[in-house]
């Protein structure tokens, strides 16, 4: 079942910090991007560097392969969408 909502940045990225795991699938849509990926890690955010809440990601793209580290502060006015996959249900987070 795929359910659909709308949140603010600092809603989704409380969202991703409490819901999201290690080995889900999360699919973030930001500027012109689409990062389609596992979940290897979060890492949470920084005082000291200003780094933002991270997760790590191997990506399952066709073309691109790789591993990535998104960070949220820096992508956050950008972001667009967020799809949240899981074996139990599937949510998509748009942002407002």
């Amino acid at each position: 079942m795929v359910e659909e909502i709308q949140m603010t940045l600092e809603d989704a990225i409380e969202y991703v910090r409490n819901e999201v795991k290690v080995r889900d699938l999360l699919e973030i849509s930001y500027n012109r991007i689409f990062a389609p990926g596992e979940v290897l890690g979060i890492t949470e955010e920084d005082e000291e560097t200003g780094e933002g809440l991270r997760v790590a990601m191997q990506l399952t793209g066709e073309i691109l392969n790789q591993s990535i580290e998104v960070d949220f502060n820096e992508i956050g006015e950008d972001l667009i969408e967020m799809r949240h996959i899981t074996d139990e249900k599937e949510l998509i987070i748009e942002l407002l």
